[in-house]
């Protein structure tokens, strides 16, 4: 569910009466990417560039377990949500620090699924574009007890009111997220770190019910922008009484 640069070289031509010498320069390699010392070991993308600078998150040794709500304050309403740190502390450090540093603010949710078996709403790229991410990425954080798809072994649910990350494969993890509306059918191949509130789904299925902006390719898309702009307008964490935003 997700996501992408250009180099030149110039040889210079000496002619008539005049003569140049070049001087030979070393050639200066590109510093190593980052990584943190913690156990999220998040890394630098040099080839995918952050879509908003934000840094690399805090990564200590002993990580985050508690819960701690978020709320994103829509052009539909507020979508509040709950993040599970006991069950991807990686993730739920890198989306609270993303949220402190304002990543999310005045960005809109750029797809809107309505397959049968896939409902979700994908957010979390300022660029609006699907490709653009933090700058960094970080490990997997699979989930272990989804329910299973009778008939189908490597399938499971992600229920309705889920919070996952989105990602372009193995452990790929950024910024992009998706939230699902309605029961889902996925392989068990991307992070599930958090529940979203029953006011949260209110605002969530007016997007939804919206339905998909059609295209003149296609006038009844399954997928693709939503019809209803759904813009994040801002972020914030509570992890003290007060948000932080």
């Amino acid at each position: 569910m997700r996501n992408n640069l250009i180099r030149f070289t110039i040889t210079g031509l000496v002619a008539g009466l005049l003569s140049v010498t070049a001087i030979a320069t070393p050639a200066v390699a590109d510093p190593a990417p980052r990584t943190t010392k913690g156990p999220c070991r998040y890394a630098e993308t040099p080839d995918d560039p952050p879509a908003r600078p934000v840094g690399l998150p805090f990564d200590p040794r002993h990580q985050q377990t508690w819960n701690t709500h978020v709320v994103l304050n829509t052009s539909h309403g507020k979508i509040t949500m709950t993040l599970d740190a006991a069950k991807a502390p990686c993730t739920v450090q890198s989306f609270e620090h993303l949220i402190l540093h304002r990543f999310y603010n005045n960005t809109s949710c750029h797809r809107l699924t309505a397959y049968p078996t896939l409902k979700v709403l994908q957010c979390g790229d300022p660029s609006g574009t699907g490709s653009g991410g933090p700058g960094y990425q970080y490990k997997d954080e699979l989930p272990t007890d989804l329910p299973p798809v009778p008939d189908r072994p490597d399938r499971v649910y992600y229920p309705r009111g889920t919070l996952a990350m989105a990602n372009a494969g193995p452990n790929t993890n950024g910024s992009q997220f998706f939230l699902v509306y309605a029961d889902s059918v996925l392989r068990p191949n991307y992070t599930v770190f958090g529940t979203i509130d029953e006011a949260g789904m209110a605002a969530l299925d007016a997007i939804a019910t919206g339905g998909i902006q059609p295209t003149p390719e296609d006038p009844a898309p399954v997928d693709g922008a939503p019809a209803l702009t759904a813009d994040i307008q801002r972020a914030c964490v509570h992890l003290f009484p007060l948000p932080i935003c």
